[in-house]
């Protein structure tokens, strides 16, 4: 290994980076050229699979088919990621009929899944490949040919792989994206692979899930009950409010925290009713609400808490801003 002293300065780090991210961005830039019938093609196969697409690469493109296997799986195309040198001694049993096989190989050369080729013919299992040209085994064997462009890598060397894998995920970007749109995959369907990240929680949780319901004795009380009464009802309830009923259980109104602070702040009677003193037609939501869309109603409102009203106008449950921050909604 040579002298590992450093002889560069600040500024020339700074330059080398700037081009290698340039070469890369070269790379890109040849990548849009090759995409032509023959990625429409790759992608028709795809979805017309009956199984998974199995993803299959040695060394660095092996970690980048990794990438590209997740990015499916997130994604709504059932993928996985087989490494080729275990698939030589087993796991290639992985692979069945009714599956699509992407085969990531820079040279087209890689002994490790020519290994594997006669078995995927067997299965009559149609074969995708990447690499950076038609020329080389894994191409001329491929159903589908994906090519990447003679590009130069990042590296200065030329050798070590970086504008090459750069451009193979893109590539597997662009085949996932497309499959996106082409299953009309919504972000409903991305969360129900992702629950437990906070994207799952913004996506998936509902109002109902969070609510406070009539089996928790919902600070109830009528409007021509005191305002005494009411304090009473709002303490118990620990909602920091109350909600106003007529004769028919029918709800006509609301009285929380804030609005008893501003009216003791203006010398209200305690014997005054809560029709005089409730805010009429309080905003309200569908317990199937988005519980991160009820936070932006409430944000939007300058509001803390928020009714869920049946088809009677009776109420069916209370949800409050602290509800929501406690289960991490955002």
């Amino acid at each position: 290994m040579s002298d590992t002293k450093n002889n560069l300065t600040h500024e020339q780090f700074i330059t080398t980076a700037i081009e290698a991210i340039n070469t890369e961005i070269s790379a890109l830039a040849l990548l849009t050229e090759q995409i032509d019938d023959r990625f429409a093609q790759a992608c028709d196969i795809i979805l017309t699979c009956k199984g998974r697409v199995v993803v299959t690469g040695m060394g660095k493109s092996g970690l980048i088919g990794r990438k590209i296997a997740a990015t499916f799986a997130s994604t709504g195309t059932p993928a996985f990621f087989m490494h080729p040198g275990e698939a030589g001694h087993g796991d290639l049993g992985m692979l069945v009929k009714g599956d699509v096989l992407l085969a990531i190989s820079n040279s087209g050369e890689s002994d490790e899944i020519k290994m594997l080729l006669p078995v995927v013919k067997h299965l009559n299992i149609p074969l995708i490949s990447i690499s950076r040209d038609k020329r080389g085994m894994l191409p001329r064997a491929a159903d589908i040919v994906l090519t990447l462009g003679q590009s130069q890598e990042a590296c200065p060397l030329n050798l070590a792989p970086t504008s090459s894998t750069t451009a193979t995920l893109a590539l597997g970007d662009a085949l996932a994206v497309a499959l996106v749109h082409a299953r009309n995959f919504t972000s409903e369907d991305f969360a129900l692979s992702h629950p437990a990240g906070a994207l799952g929680r913004q996506l998936l949780t509902r109002v109902e899930d969070l609510m406070h319901t009539k089996s928790e004795d919902l600070p109830l009380i009528h409007q021509q009950a005191p305002l005494q009464q009411a304090l009473f009802t709002m303490s118990a309830g620990r909602l920091g409010m109350t909600v106003v009923t007529d004769n028919a259980n029918k709800v006509v109104g609301v009285f929380t925290d804030g609005d008893l602070r501003r009216g003791l702040e203006k010398g209200i009677d305690l014997q005054t009713p809560m029709q005089e003193v409730m805010v009429s037609n309080p905003r309200h939501i569908s317990k199937t609400m988005r519980a991160s869309d009820a936070l932006s109603v409430m944000n939007e409102s300058g509001i803390s808490q928020l009714l869920i009203i049946d088809d009677e106008d009776r109420l069916e449950a209370i949800i409050t801003v602290h509800d929501l921050l406690q289960a991490g909604v955002k």
